[in-house]
């Protein structure tokens, strides 16, 4: 316990060498939030761009932390990133043209596109060789940094506002080593058309080339909800869509897939799927499934 105080409190005066205006006693959940609206200047600063993530309490809700390696969540994620790794480093059996740009998504909402998305990224931060962005692109339901406890700031949408910001300097850095955060950004009323524009395409483009040895997972709006996440999907390497199991509709998921034809690796993930154990019945996530020219071919 002292150890985490220590961090706490060493956390506390970079924040405020980083030029953050933060008063005695204020916590470190204000104090991230204090250094996301610091002025420009202190912002330039890489350490005024870095965020505390509550590793224990994510894990208590099921998400995967490197805390807890062997956990059942932990284990099936495993599974489930294994085929996308590959994909993204080029170790498929054929190049994937962005591979590397994973989006999630899901025919609805409530269906555990989030939770699956910052499962993927937190899973994929504990490998060895690869370093992970996770991007809110659901501009207008974000949710990923509340998920994660963290205040918003400054992210996606003020990039394709204002195509002459870099794209570092709106990236947190986290307290796990690998993963880097870009958050949905300022809130605009034409957020959603903003991400099916000219401005956000090339952002995607220039996030492909930049950043080929990292990989970026999009936590996108829903399929059916919204049709700019069908313009995300178009410059994606791959797409994994989340299926609630016993909830989502046979004919949302066709639909759902009808409009990502353009995508090379289609995903589906049955969250929620019921299994049998010793004691009794589990929920957790089912098989991935890869679709090509409308055949099921598993591949876990």
């Amino acid at each position: 316990m002292s150890s985490l105080i220590e961090q706490a409190a060493q956390r506390l005066e970079q924040l405020r060498t980083a030029g953050a205006d933060i008063p005695d006693g204020v916590p470190i959940a204000q104090a991230n939030k204090e250094a996301l609206n610091a002025p420009s200047g202190a912002q330039s600063n890489s350490l005024s761009r870095r965020v505390e993530i509550d590793l224990e309490a994510l894990s208590k809700a099921g998400i995967v932390s490197p805390n807890a390696p062997r956990s059942a969540i932990a284990d099936q994620f495993r599974v489930v990133k294994r085929p996308l790794i590959g994909n993204a480093m080029g170790k498929g059996a054929s190049p994937i043209i962005n591979g590397n740009l994973i989006m999630v998504t899901s025919s609805l909402p409530g269906e555990g596109k989030t939770f699956t998305a910052i499962n993927l990224a937190m899973s994929m931060a504990t490998e060895l060789d690869y370093t992970v962005m996770l991007v809110d692109a659901d501009v207008a339901r974000p949710s990923v940094m509340t998920v994660l406890g963290l205040p918003a700031g400054a992210g996606l949408l003020d990039l394709v506002l204002d195509e002459s910001m870099d794209l570092s300097s709106m990236l947190l850095k986290t307290n796990v080593d690998k993963l880097t955060l870009l958050p949905s950004g300022t809130p605009h009323p034409r957020a959603t058309e903003l991400l099916a524009s000219d401005a956000m395409i090339n952002l995607l483009n220039d996030m492909a080339r930049r950043y080929t040895d990292r990989i970026i997972i999009f936590d996108s709006p829903p399929l059916l909800l919204a049709t700019e996440a069908r313009v995300l999907a178009s410059h994606m390497g791959q797409i994994v869509m989340v299926v609630q199991a016993e909830r989502t509709l046979q004919s949302d998921v066709v639909l759902a897939l009808s409009t990502i034809d353009a995508c090379p690796v289609k995903l589906m993930l049955l969250n929620q799927a019921r299994t049998v154990s010793k004691g009794g019945y589990e929920y957790g996530y089912g098989h991935v499934y890869g679709y090509e020219y409308g055949f099921e071919v598993q591949q876990a």
